[in-house]
């Protein structure tokens, strides 16, 4: 066995070699601090389709980001080849802080939560006053991850040819939540697109709705120039529709007046993620009420200092009724 001494010849030492390359491995990573940035317009298969001030580019996620996965609507930090021409490729390194999050898990029990759109302002409830009936619960649920994400809510309530909206308005009209009604008829000579475009103006908005509610009809009216989303059916026999939009996708509406996310069709919202003290902030009347609640309150149990503050006249019956009804869908299925 070979002995050294303290003074050792470090020429003399063998050293492994490195088989990937003369350059010594580091744990620093770049700070690309020239990478251009840009917006996820929508994921498929692991590419990123980002656009970088006027021109798409198709990227891949850094390694160096590890789990963290980008969605639509994320602002990213590209490199590499941003000429956005066919084959190119180019590289992910950093995704930016998020100021609003809009997440769901596949039920209640699953707690591995899914990211669906970053930094939208409002998300767009759609829903079909019939074929398909409205679905309520899954209507509340939407509202708890608007709220939860940070997102203002906006209901807007298609085929009223069929069914008048004033059941589904008298339900949520203690919420304030801006809405808006529009029928077949008003679709086809533009008058609803109008209402609906009003609402949208300046803002990142994300639509979401389950199968055959009328969604994505309304976003190939909104913006027509892009017209690669299929419309579906409803199925006569279980009054579901047919899955037609089968990933996220960020459509700018014209004159650069704001941004349209169409998102897939779903039928169910988990809320396995959602915390109820993230929810109360969207119930700027409650809140302070929340300031003698016992320690991670659900404010729905007997001890909730909420009653009191109700019944002290500080805020409406009803909007307790409210935010206790939609917090009460995270144990309720869809």
């Amino acid at each position: 066995m070979r002995r050294y001494g303290k003074h050792t010849d470090e020429d003399d030492i063998r050293q492994r070699p490195n088989r990937k390359g003369n350059r010594p491995r580091s744990n620093i990573r770049p700070k690309h601090e020239d990478a251009a940035e840009g917006m996820v317009l929508t994921v498929d298969r692991g590419r990123l389709t980002v656009l970088i001030d006027d021109t798409a580019v198709t990227a891949m996620k850094a390694r160096e980001l590890g789990r963290k996965a980008a969605v639509v609507g994320d602002r990213v930090a590209v490199v590499g080849d941003l000429s956005g021409k066919k084959g190119t490729l180019a590289r992910i390194v950093r995704i930016e802080e998020r100021t609003s999050v809009l997440r769901r898990t596949a039920d209640d029990d699953d707690p591995y939560e899914r990211v669906v759109v970053a930094n939208a302002d409002q998300l767009a409830i759609v829903t079909a006053l019939a074929d398909p009936e409205p679905r309520p619960r899954m209507i509340d649920r939407c509202l708890v991850a608007a709220y939860d994400g940070g997102l203002d809510p906006l209901l807007v309530l298609t085929k009223s040819d069929l069914a008048a909206p004033s059941k589904i308005l008298d339900l949520y009209g203690d919420l304030d939540i801006p809405y808006v009604v529009t029928s077949r008829e008003e679709l086809e000579d533009g008058t609803a697109v109008q209402r609906v475009r009003e609402q949208l103006d300046g803002k990142v908005t994300a639509f979401v709705g389950h199968s055959g509610v009328g969604k994505t009809t309304l976003v190939n009216a909104l913006v027509p120039a892009d017209r690669r989303r299929t419309t579906g059916h409803v199925n006569a026999v279980t009054g579901r529709g047919r899955h037609t939009t089968t990933s996220a996708l960020a459509l700018p509406l014209s004159d650069d007046a704001g941004w349209v996310i169409d998102t897939p069709g779903v039928r169910s919202f988990g809320l396995h993620h959602v915390d109820p003290s993230r929810v109360i902030h969207a119930f700027p009347d409650l809140e302070p009420g929340t300031v003698d609640c016992p320690r991670a309150c659900s404010h729905d149990e007997p001890d909730c200092a909420l009653d009191a503050w109700v019944e002290g006249g500080h805020a409406d019956p009803a909007r307790l009724y409210s935010l206790r009804r939609l917090l009460a869908t995270r144990e309720r299925q869809a």
